[in-house]
């Protein structure tokens, strides 16, 4: 039998490995997925929300598609007339009969080919679902490629904060020595301790705008529930492009959903001229008629047959007929207009590629470097004592605005560049 002293050690064991799980638990790292481009593209391809509901328009086009097919139902009507429900009866005192029963059936003739021009039109609208669908993927696909762009560069001012930063504390730990050793004022050390802590809070704002892009990105990819080690791997892109302006638009002319959606809306206008020529067209119905009638113990059955058709005398569908001729229009002037508004975007992008191509290229071959160089120039001169804070804090503060300036303008050339395909309709060419 156990004594209390020995259940209490056992107890107090127990509680112990229990405390060291949890604690070795917290201190387990979050697993880190790390994903490429190519893999937030096809993430976001299938799962995007605004995606997912672009695409039940394409099911609900097949829908109108099925319901332009239906042939118009028959009628069948049945009735009962002269009944002897109230009392009455046949006879030469009250002739209210004889009692008579009809079955009248009606089958409704379409003319025009109404039923050819639902059907062509329902599948024009199809296509332009499906137009819709893809221009919403190449906006996605931008958004991503942005999103993924803007991780990049935060996770570039991040490393360049952190690397300010520990700078900075290397010479307020070097400062606090030469205060001990008599040869640096308390003014002095205050100072570099006033420029560490606004590079720590640099390094916090850069690490929120970072967590801010992550946001961003897991939103576009249609993920509900945010992950907390996700990131992405991955250079900027820094390829060039050979194309000229001038094939760029071209092509985006060519290939671009939203402009071929523009010109398919003008194919599904004319369209809807051709059914709305048709519908002026009056319908008519053939019908018979089964008739019996019984009295005085005398029946006997009939047959009739019948025809109608409405008189297109006020009615001629003439209001359709010119809202569908306009729309011809209309369409034809809006797909006139994006063309010319494609071609602005084209030349905007290429200046914009242009431009931060040949920043980029000036940043990165001179710039950088020398600001690199007097930043360590100085620093080295100061931790010696040959510089003041002030020289140093100023060459600090070049090199990080350099810095800053170089990771824009790689960021700025990468967007460029997914721009120039975006504008193109290169990034849908083979959906």
């Amino acid at each position: 039998m156990k004594s209390p002293m020995m259940e209490a050690v056992i107890t107090r064991t127990i509680v112990a490995g229990l405390m060291i799980g949890v604690f070795l638990q917290a201190q387990t790292p979050v697993e880190t997925t790390a994903i490429t481009l190519d893999q937030a593209i096809q993430e976001a391809i299938s799962k995007n929300l605004d995606l997912i509901a672009q695409r039940l328009n394409v099911g609900v086009a097949e829908a109108r598609e099925i319901t332009a097919a239906l042939r118009p139902n028959p009628v069948l009507t049945v009735a009962g007339q002269t009944l002897n429900l109230l009392g009455s009866t046949y006879s030469p005192d009250t002739p209210l009969g004889p009692n008579q029963l009809n079955i009248h059936t009606e089958f409704p003739m379409e003319r025009g080919h109404k039923r050819v021009e639902r059907i062509a039109l329902a599948k024009e609208q199809k296509s332009l679902a499906e137009l819709g669908v893809r221009e919403a993927i190449r906006q996605v696909i931008f958004g991503v490629q942005t999103a993924f762009v803007d991780i990049q560069q935060a996770k570039n001012n991040l490393s360049l904060a952190q690397e300010n930063l520990r700078s900075l504390d290397g010479v307020v730990v070097i400062n606090e020595a030469r205060l001990r050793s008599g040869d640096l004022s308390q003014l002095e050390l205050d100072r570099s301790r006033v420029a560490a802590f606004q590079y720590r809070a640099s390094v916090q704002q850069a690490q929120l705008q970072l967590d801010q892009a992550k946001t961003r990105l897991q939103l576009l990819m249609g993920r509900r529930i945010r992950t907390t080690g996700f990131d992405v791997v991955g250079d900027l892109r820094r390829d060039t492009i050979s194309d000229t302006e001038a094939d760029i638009a071209q092509r985006a002319l060519l290939g671009r959903p939203d402009y071929l959606a523009g010109q398919q809306s003008q194919v599904r206008s004319q369209a809807d001229l051709r059914l709305q020529l048709a519908n002026g067209k009056v319908d008519y119905s053939v019908g018979a008629e089964f008739t019996r009638q019984s009295a005085w113990g005398i029946s006997g059955n009939s047959i009739g047959l019948y025809f109608s058709m409405p008189l297109a005398v006020f009615n001629k569908n003439q209001g359709e007929i010119m809202r569908a001729r306009r729309e011809i229009n209309l369409a034809g002037a809006q797909k006139d207009a994006l063309a010319a508004s494609i071609t602005t975007e084209v030349e905007q992008a290429y200046r914009q590629y242009s431009v931060s191509r040949q920043l980029l290229a000036t940043v990165e071959t001179d710039i950088i470097t020398r600001a690199k160089s007097v930043r360590d120039i100085t620093e080295y001169s100061y931790r010696r004592g040959e510089a003041s804070l002030v020289e140093f804090l100023d060459a600090q503060r070049a090199f990080n605005d350099t810095s800053q300036t170089f990771n824009d303008a790689r960021a700025s050339f990468a967007r460029s560049l997914y721009l120039m395909d975006t504008v193109s309709g290169a990034t849908v060419s083979g959906n």
